[in-house]
């Protein structure tokens, strides 16, 4: 029935066929208008992590700015006269920007050593680098040796000065963000009712329109903060960092990217096809196909609002590559036939090409399908996007292959058209003498392949350095390797220590005589002795780590406080007091994120040098967990890790799981396939073997380089089996089909090699080349997975076309000649 369907609907009725589709096609690409892209520090991330939710809390309690950083280097001393001026214009620039809140640099820092005032004196009128009759050496050799500016605005040899750019807070994303939140709290715990579902789904249409308005300012902003970076570039050597400018830069990379892989892709297909058929019209059919394919995928994705990011970038070069590969195998056998058989119409050719190539590309799609679906398990939630992406992407690839091919196939073809042989390929011919002849060869070789494979795949490690995630000429890089390593670190590392709620009782003896009693407030209780000294313990012992760059606490306040107290210990009493006096402007900038009255905790802020060769961030993490407990004699209970660095840890540490997942689950799901489309235990062993095997040798080489797995390269095997597998499918379809007109296994495999050999041969070259477009990225996992699926494909062609076939002559699964 669904034959005689297909025939009246596709195969007798192409120009309506051609006209539904181009409405198809229309009727999408209305929708493109909504496809959208998404760099934001969420694609990152593990979905449901609950160390996400504490960093949240965190930030609510001790506040938490955007911000952007300024590393800048005058070609003059930092305290030169001319640097001064320079940076005081730069620092003025940057203040005019509309959406700049403010700015702090090296001119901005409290100066209390600069005269000889009182204490109380110097605190409620302090001078700075920029005030009038200020000692500017002296006033510098302070900050380069101050327990908090020291590798915050200035580098420890004083040569580089970091800028800080407080951005303006836009008050409708919080809100809207901490909307999504509660909303996302709700589904954790399944409390999201059906009304609330539907306001959730109403409430994300406007959360997406104005984050895609956010990401237009921030972009604008972006670019203002470069004009007035290039305008001063003669002065110094200037880079820009921090997370707004990384997430500006990854959204235009994953643009391009976009546009480079796709024109890349196209290339390559436009000059496989006229290697394959010398043929304009055999170029344009194919190229029709992937066109189509590609347009309704991206109106579907704007209809369904799912969003691109950087790992899915590659999507439209991944559609390319493999709708692409379903037409040579239509449009190589529709050709074969038709010189096979003259006489017939277009439309007996169609119809039986169609037959014959649906239940081979059917089951090629199911098994790349599997592979792409493994990737839901992972546990990422942008890989398990990019996973139902492709699932999808596939599904419309395959149903345009079936329908607008055969229309335009019935249309164009001239009925008394004449076909070309085919010529023979000597790499096809050559790779069928070696399955037939060196059988020693092929076994030892693949032997030695699982044992490099198994020696590899235990030397695969997850330790990734974000940094090194960008391609050394950016200004990503250039901008966080110069703040890794001259101003204290990258990634933020914060230490939650909780106090008991019971307010602690201590007596002190002395006071600051020179302070004024009056307006003090009960906040001054809260600093005992006992808190202070806690927090300094455990601030000095974090400060004693290699791999920690910058510490900020309440203890770097109490150590500037003790120095202007010519060194004598600070009681809690005269903290309070001296809290209680020192201005807002102060207080709001290096006391308020580090302490909370209100919650009884304070907050010990580090940065972690990401770019140290040794670092291996899980098992920092750990020993300063036990550390604390161990060494420094804290409960449990008494403090806590957040930061993006337990973020990003928890993200690689589920990397392995998720390879063992993702890869099982394709292996388990395409065995299964094997074994429903051939029906033979045998059969199906011997036609996955050649395809795990490459994608092991893959893992097993990327073991042996030291290349650490990252989101990238962890879908490297999983996509390799499930693309590869197809080659296998083809040749087992075609091997089974010509085996029982010659029923001897020698002449099938020349026949084959010469036939759909060709074939494989072609799509695996297209693919390999296509993938070789990803090392244009700027994000180098893109460039790995290029690279490393790239040589899987081409590795499993050639065992599909030396291995497979041997195996075949060995094991005869078609049974005696």
């Amino acid at each position: 029935m669904f034959e005689r369907i297909y025939k009246n609907s596709i195969i007798e009725k192409p120009k309506l066929t051609l006209l539904f589709l181009i409405f198809l096609l229309l009727g999408f690409s209305y929708f493109a208008k909504n496809f959208q892209l998404d760099a934001s520090s969420d694609t990152l991330l593990l979905e449901n992590d609950p160390d996400l939710k504490y960093l949240r809390e965190v930030n609510s309690k001790f506040g938490s700015k955007d911000f952007l950083v300024l590393t800048y280097t005058p070609n003059d001393d930092l305290i030169n006269p001319n640097s001064i001026t320079n940076l005081t214009n730069l620092k003025n620039d940057l203040n005019n920007l509309h959406w700049v809140n403010n700015v702090i640099t090296i001119l901005d820092v409290p100066l209390l050593k600069n005269n000889d005032d009182p204490l109380s004196e110097r605190i409620k009128n302090f001078k700075t680098l920029s005030s009038k009759n200020v000692n500017i050496k002296r006033g510098f050799n302070e900050i380069i040796n101050s327990p908090i500016y020291k590798e915050f605005v200035i580098s420890n040899d004083g040569k580089t000065s970091g800028i800080l750019v407080y951005i303006k807070v836009d008050d409708k994303i919080v809100e809207l963000i901490k909307t999504k939140n509660k909303y996302l709290d709700k589904i954790d715990k399944n409390n999201l009712n059906s009304l609330e579902k539907k306001e959730y789904k109403k409430f994300l249409k406007k959360y997406d329109s104005y984050r895609k308005l956010y990401n237009q300012k921030n972009h604008q902003n972006i670019n203002e903060i470069r004009a007035i970076i290039k305008k001063h570039n003669n002065h110094a050597k200037i880079h820009l960092g921090g997370i707004p400018m990384i997430a500006d830069d990854m959204m235009t990379y994953v643009k391009n990217d976009i546009i480079v892989f796709g024109a890349g892709v196209f290339v390559f297909i436009v000059c496989t096809l006229w290697f394959v058929f010398r043929s304009f019209l055999w170029v344009l059919i194919p190229l029709l196909s992937c066109f189509f394919s590609v347009s309704i995928m991206v109106g579907l994705l704007g209809l369904l609002g799912w969003k691109v990011t950087v790992i899915s970038s590659n999507f439209i070069a991944l559609m390319l590559i493999l709708t692409m590969a379903m037409n040579i195998h239509m449009s190589v056998r529709y050709l074969q036939f038709k010189k096979e058989n003259p006489t017939v119409t277009n439309n007996e050719a169609t119809l039986w090409t169609s037959k014959k190539m649906f239940w081979p590309i059917l089951y090629t799609v199911l098994t790349t399908i599997c592979a792409f679906l493994s990737l839901i398990f992972s546990g990422i939630k942008p890989i398990i996007d990019f996973g139902w992406m492709m699932t999808l992407g596939l599904l419309v690839s395959l149903t345009i292959t079936f329908t607008l091919l055969p229309a335009i196939l019935n249309v164009l073809i001239k009925e008394n058209k004449n076909f070309n042989d085919q010529k023979k390929s000597k790499i096809t011919s050559f790779l069928s003498s070696v399955a037939k002849k060196n059988t020693k060869t092929i076994f030892l070789s693949s032997l030695l392949i699982v044992l490099i494979s198994i020696f590899g795949i235990t030397r695969l490690e997850v330790e990734n350095s974000f940094i090194n995630y960008f391609d050394k000429k950016t200004e990503i890089y250039k901008g966080m390797k110069l703040i890794d390593e001259k101003l204290g670190g990258t990634t933020p590392l914060d230490v939650i220590l909780k106090f008991p709620d019971k307010p602690e009782e201590e007596k002190t003896d002395d006071d600051f005589d020179s302070w004024d009693d009056e307006d003090q407030d009960d906040s001054k209780y809260w600093f005992t002795r006992n808190k202070i000294e806690r927090i300094t313990k455990v601030h000095e012992y974090l400060d004693s780590l290699d791999a920690v760059g910058k510490v900020i606490s309440f203890a770097s306040m109490v150590q500037v406080a003790e120095d202007l107290n010519d060194g004598k210990e600070l009681q809690g009493l005269e903290m309070g007091v001296l809290y209680t006096k020192i201005p807002d402007t102060i207080k709001k900038e290096i006391i308020d994120p580090y302490i909370s009255i209100k919650n009884n905790e304070a907050r010990i802020s580090l940065r972690i040098l990401d770019s140290k060769k040794n670092l291996r961030r899980n098992e920092l993490i750990k020993k300063i967990n036990n550390d604390l407990e161990n060494k420094i004699g804290l409960k449990s209970t008494d403090f806590k890790l957040a930061g993006v660095l337990i973020l990003f840890n928890n993200l690689l540490q589920s990397l392995f799981k998720s390879q063992i997942l993702t890869l099982g689950v394709v292996m388990v799901g395409i065995t299964l396939m094997f074994l429903i489309l051939f029906r033979n235990i045998t059969l199906s062993l011997i036609g996955v073997v050649p395809n795990f095997m490459a994608a092991f040798l893959i893992l097993g080489i990327i073991g042996l380089l030291k290349i650490p797995l990252d989101m990238m390269t962890i879908t490297i095997a999983a996509i390799t089996i499930g693309i590869a597998v197809d080659n296998s499918i083809h040749y087992i379809y075609r091997f089974k089909e010509e085996f029982k007109k010659t029923k001897n296994y020698n002449n099938t495999l020349d026949t084959c090699h010469n036939t759909v050999g060709i074939a494989i041969l072609n799509t695996s070259i297209t693919i390999v080349f296509g993938f070789s477009i990803l090392v244009l990225s700027n994000f180098i996992p893109t460039i790995y997975f290029g690279v490393f699926t790239g040589l899987a494909m081409l590795l499993a062609m050639i065992s599909v076309l030396t291995l497979l076939p041997k195996l075949i002559l060995v094991v005869k699964p078609f049974g005696n000649e």
